[in-house]
């Protein structure tokens, strides 16, 4: 029975990663409603331009993982550069709640960075401690696990979010996110000796690129590139930092074909299969990522998110209740409550920024004047697919452990194929969501929101564990760290792409007021 135990180092793993994920999934969780929020103290920016900040943010946290890799494959190590990213996010996430958009995007250069060392290499580190012998056929359930510890973190920060900024401020929020990752850092080095022994650097081959010399061919043509797509005339992929980073990433997936040509006989095959997995993951991200942008955007004004009203109490002492009221035109208006927009002439016009929840709702199932309707807060609605992976992540280990006694499992591609198909399946369940809401104008019932991360979850569980799982399988062990790179780099671009999305189906024209009425958000 003692081999068929995990290996002691997986719970610190776990542990470190959970709460790595609680910071970062808090911090994503309210980043869009803090970009668009005109009346507690957000930076009252435009759906549009939200979601492209939110893209390219998520794009270039999952970018840098291909450095990240690199040079803890090759100089850094594992634990250090565990250390150093981890350090660098808690910084970045206490750096969003102090004032003034420098400090806005210094914190996202902080989280940009330190993600690049932290995720690819707590990944890695995980699976050199399964490549012993005593737990190699355990690897995927594995990474099961520790996919599992990662959702835990991505459920219950959202309480904490909401709490917080309801209660606090913003600001307290993003702070909690960084508390939470200087906390999974020092859990880490707390379980050093159980993993010490995977921290080991491989020899690299005659065919290997030095440091130097990669950086030049990848880092430089790719600013290069971004520079060349910024400054084009003209929204090729939708604005220009979707078209700097398209550019910019291009020398840098040309790199890993590069990799794949000077390959040896020996490792061809393993890499081209790789890079076929990066290439379908990229779909999948650009699916599952919209839950930043355009699901939460249709659980915060087209889902039925009233509480019923014997369970309002317990949910205002935890800080989770937002409310709608209704007030006379009469009432003035302060210069805080209005935003600057665009009409549909291009020019700037002064706009009163209402919440959109009252608009698909009946004037008549409207509460009276000043009275409120009390709704969930729309960040929880963030918490519905980890609470999927946590409560799935075991049925799905016990079955495919059921199919490994009947030597029938699938093969790890062949879960991935699964997972894909599973993925867009999802996609059907939010048409369904659209036509029953009659393209959003009245509101649908949260169930459907539920139900479609229900399903992603499951094409979820198929894919991105596994994938992690079989890069650790596949690629040289020299070269470990650079291909877990890779596969983050697929989801950099897969991220991006979901921004470019969410931004497609944003309205930009200024609508209407109700001649009669307006709608303050308290």
């Amino acid at each position: 029975m003692a081999e068929r135990k995990h290996p002691k180092a997986l719970p610190f793993l776990f542990l470190s990663e959970m709460w790595e994920r609680f910071g970062f999934y808090l911090m994503l969780g309210i980043f869009f409603l803090y970009m668009t929020d005109t009346q507690k103290g957000g930076m009252a920016m435009d759906k549009k331009q939200a979601s492209d900040i939110f893209g390219t943010f998520i794009a270039m946290v999952y970018l840098t993982p291909f450095v990240g890799g690199l040079l803890a494959d090759r100089i850094l190590g594992y634990r250090l550069s565990i250390t150093i990213g981890g350090i660098l996010m808690g910084i970045g996430y206490c750096g969003l709640a102090l004032p003034g958009m420098t400090a806005f995007y210094v914190a996202q250069i902080f989280l940009i960075i330190g993600n690049g060392f932290f995720k690819p290499n707590i990944s890695t580190l995980l699976g050199n401690v399964y490549n012993e012998d005593k737990y190699r056929s355990l690897k995927d359930a594995g990474y099961n696990i520790f996919y599992m510890g990662i959702n835990i973190g991505a459920f219950i920060c959202n309480f904490f979010a909401a709490y917080l900024r309801n209660t606090f401020s913003w600001g307290a929020a993003f702070t909690a996110a960084g508390i939470g990752m200087f906390l999974g850092v020092i859990i880490f080095w707390l379980g050093n000796k159980h993993y010490a022994h995977a921290d080991v650097r491989k020899p690299t081959k005659a065919e290997d690129m030095p440091v130097g010399k990669i950086l030049g061919v990848t880092l430089l043509p790719a600013l290069i590139a971004g520079y060349i797509g910024w400054i084009l005339p003209g929204d090729i992929f939708g604005s220009d930092s979707t078209d700097a980073f398209i550019l910019g990433a291009l020398p840098v997936a040309g790199y890993y074909v590069s990799i794949l040509v000077r390959s040896s006989a020996e490792d061809r095959k393993p890499l081209a299969a790789l890079l076929a997995v990066f290439a379908v993951a990229i779909v999948f991200w650009a699916i599952f990522k919209q839950n930043g942008t355009a699901l939460t955007t249709w659980a915060e004004s087209y889902t039925d998110r009233e509480i019923p009203e014997m369970l309002v109490a317990p949910a205002k002492t935890l800080g989770m209740v937002q409310e709608v009221t209704v007030v006379k035109d009469s009432v003035p208006l302060t210069d805080e409550q209005f935003r600057v927009s665009r009409d549909a002439d291009d020019k700037v016009v002064k706009v009163y920024d209402y919440p959109l929840y009252l608009k698909n709702i009946p004037k008549d199932e409207w509460p009276p004047e000043g009275q409120s309707i009390k709704l969930i807060s729309t960040e929880l609605f963030q918490s519905v697919n980890p609470l999927w992976v946590v409560t799935l992540t075991f049925p799905v280990i016990w079955f495919f452990a059921f199919l490994r006694r009947k030597n029938r499992e699938p093969t790890t591609p062949w879960k991935i194929f699964f997972g894909l198909f599973i993925t867009a399946l999802s996609t059907l369940v939010m048409v369904a969501a659209v036509y029953a809401g009659h393209n959003g104008a009245d509101k649908s019932a949260m169930w459907w929101l539920i139900g479609s991360y229900g399903v992603i979850t499951v094409g979820e569980l198929c894919l991105s564990p596994m994938a992690l799982s079989l890069v650790s399988k596949l690629a040289p062990a020299r070269l470990t760290g650079l291909m877990m790179g890779g596969w983050f780099l697929s989801t950099s671009i897969g991220n991006k792409m979901s921004g470019v999305l969410a931004s497609c189906g944003t309205a930009t024209k200024t609508k209407p007021i109700s001649s009669w009425s307006t709608l303050h958000w308290r």
